[in-house]
């Protein structure tokens, strides 16, 4: 699976720790909010109803830290999608360069939307992030 999606954003000063460095909660945070996007991108005009995808863990490799007012690049695909279970990779660049910051790694489980129960993925949403 390839289908990728990106936006870039600038550090500013609410994402930083004591270290001035991003605090490893806003990688998380942003994590997070590229997947919804990307989901909201690939789903938006799209009459079906969908499940809802929850956590189930995510694993985050800091490679270099990013400081107030550095420009990064998000970058996310799904890897795999495996009964109920998908993998989501981000990886967070410095802008316009190939040096990677973190790469995270989220796998994700489809849930119904009404009982909130796992749920087999379906074709139709895995064509979606291919």
């Amino acid at each position: 699976m390839s289908k990728t999606y990106q936006y870039d954003l600038q550090v500013k000063k609410e994402h930083l720790d004591a270290l001035e460095h991003v605090n490893n909660v806003q990688y998380l945070q942003w994590v997070q909010e590229i997947a919804g996007a990307h989901w909201e991108a690939l789903t938006k005009n799209k009459t079906d109803s969908y499940g809802i995808w929850v956590v189930r863990s995510h694993k985050i490799d800091y490679k270099r830290p990013a400081k107030q007012n550095d420009w990064l690049t998000l970058k996310t695909h799904v890897a795999l999608t495996q009964g109920f279970l998908s993998q989501r990779i981000v990886k967070i660049y410095f802008k316009d360069t190939p040096t990677l910051v973190a790469l995270c790694t989220t796998q994700w489980c489809y849930l119904d939307a009404s009982t909130q129960k796992l749920l087999r993925i379906p074709n139709e949403i895995q064509r979606l992030f291919s």
